[in-house]
């Protein structure tokens, strides 16, 4: 592609949730050095695309398909380096069918090839691949580490503390308080009381829910059918023994929930 003012050029950025804190992949850093890009070049910008708080797995971003959309309007996707724009080879491949369709480039300012012949072909598939793999090994250490909490039963694997327990260097610990509380909410419960009775019951004695909230049909049923209460932690599908204390006899969740199938590990 000849450098000129003739050509259009549709700016590019992208950063995911992770990345907003790295200053060199900002989108405000991003945007400017493909402006310098265009005015070295002699390029006309036809349109700014800002993605914040985007992964590049997919192509179901906003302003990935507004520049889409928008293809009339300009000749050459500039981006800073090829992971800004896919992170995952068949929707790369996807996208470059769509340009040699559509009869448009591809430009990266930190991987410059040139899409036009079959040497800058192979070293686009090859960078392209090279940043698959890398967001995989990503996505593989982050399982791993939530894998290896589960199989130790080092920590909840949800959003906030579970209540009964506080989350303290790795593990959970019993809140006392709370460990009570739940305790009176599996003796009631076994001995007939409904769901929402017993949230009227905790609601009346004035014993707040986690946060300070009220209890309800679901907090309750929450409590009474998590395995977390009987010494074990559920991830993937499956159940296994953990690590931190339990605050009710599993007989009694059995009783409750059927008998548990445990994964060893």
């Amino acid at each position: 592609m000849e450098s000129g003012c003739c050509v259009r050029a549709a700016l590019y950025t992208r950063v995911s949730t992770e990345e907003q804190a790295n200053e060199g992949y900002s989108l405000d850093a991003q945007m400017r050095r493909l402006e310098a890009y265009c005015e070295y070049e002699n390029w006309q910008i036809a349109g700014r695309y800002r993605e914040e708080g985007e992964s590049g797995r997919n192509a179901n971003r906003p302003e990935y398909r507004r520049m889409m959309s928008e293809k009339d309007g300009w000749d050459v996707v500039l981006v800073l380096k090829m992971d800004r724009i896919h992170r995952n080879s068949k929707n790369f491949a996807l996208m470059m069918d769509e340009f040699e369709r559509s009869k448009k480039d591809f430009c990266s300012v930190q991987e410059q090839f040139d899409t036009s012949n079959a040497m800058g072909r192979f070293v686009r598939d090859i960078l392209q691949r090279v940043a698959q793999l890398e967001s995989e090994q990503i996505g593989e250490r982050v399982r791993f580490g939530m894998e290896h909490k589960a199989k130790y039963g080092m920590g909840f694997l949800g959003s906030g503390h579970p209540y009964g327990y506080t989350y303290s260097f790795g593990k959970l610990e019993v809140e006392k308080d709370e460990m009570y509380t739940v305790r009176a909410i599996y003796n009631l419960y076994s001995k007939g009381k409904s769901m929402e009775a017993i949230a009227d019951s905790l609601n009346d004695a004035s014993i707040p829910a986690k946060k300070g909230g009220k209890w309800n049909k679901q907090s309750v049923f929450n409590i009474l059918h998590n395995p977390l209460y009987a010494g074990y932690v559920r991830w993937d599908g499956n159940v296994r023994q953990g690590e931190h204390c339990a605050i009710i006899d599993p007989d009694q969740y059995e009783a409750i929930n059927g008998h548990i199938q445990t994964t060893k590990v």
